[in-house]
């Protein structure tokens, strides 16, 4: 691993996309690089802008765009990067992970990364308790992902329950006891 560790962040779309902003300026005031991989979908929720100027790279989005590079963007992207972390992580994210579906940039990069994964799932209580979701989770972490686990209080659906994506700083910490036991 290089001294400065390299981050991708990986952004769905889920409302709690906002907190990704968050955890992106935590990472790097902590040192680290960071890029980003959005999808189409997450970009409903936060602005390529804002992701791009927060991490001070390019923001990935698109597994077909010309960029100039003859190099396969998320084999890139997987061999640059020390650790993935996907936050929010929703129920299509993780769904399309467990089912080795790789049919956007994120899910793409995910099965070509070699490197520690980390969850951070943000879903309605429902969804997150459905067996799919359960067994994909299970899945994952059978697979050696690490799934960072859920809060709990008010969702955007309006009631309250688990499912919220943890705050950025516990998402950050987790991150940080990887690389600093």
């Amino acid at each position: 691993m290089h001294k400065v560790p390299h981050i991708v962040v990986g952004v769905t779309g889920g409302i709690a996309a906002y907190k990704s902003l968050f955890l992106i300026r935590l990472l790097r005031t902590w040192g680290a690089e960071v890029k980003v991989v959005a999808t189409r979908h997450a970009l409903e929720f936060v602005t390529e802008l804002s992701l791009r100027t927060l991490s001070q790279n390019k923001v990935y989005t698109d597994m077909f765009s010309v960029s100039g590079n003859v190099e396969v963007e998320h084999i890139a992207l997987a061999d640059w990067a020390d650790l993935l972390v996907v936050a929010p992580a929703t129920a299509n994210i993780i769904g399309k992970y467990a089912s080795g579906i790789a049919d956007d940039a994120l899910s793409t990069l995910l099965l070509a990364c070699a490197k520690p994964v980390f969850l951070a799932p943000a879903m309605n209580s429902n969804m997150l308790h459905h067996p799919a979701t359960q067994a994909n989770l299970q899945k994952l972490q059978g697979w050696g992902v690490q799934i960072l686990g859920t809060g709990t209080g008010f969702l955007a659906c309006g009631a309250a329950g688990d499912g919220r994506m943890l705050e950025p700083e516990q998402i950050f910490e987790s991150i940080k006891s990887h690389f600093v036991p």
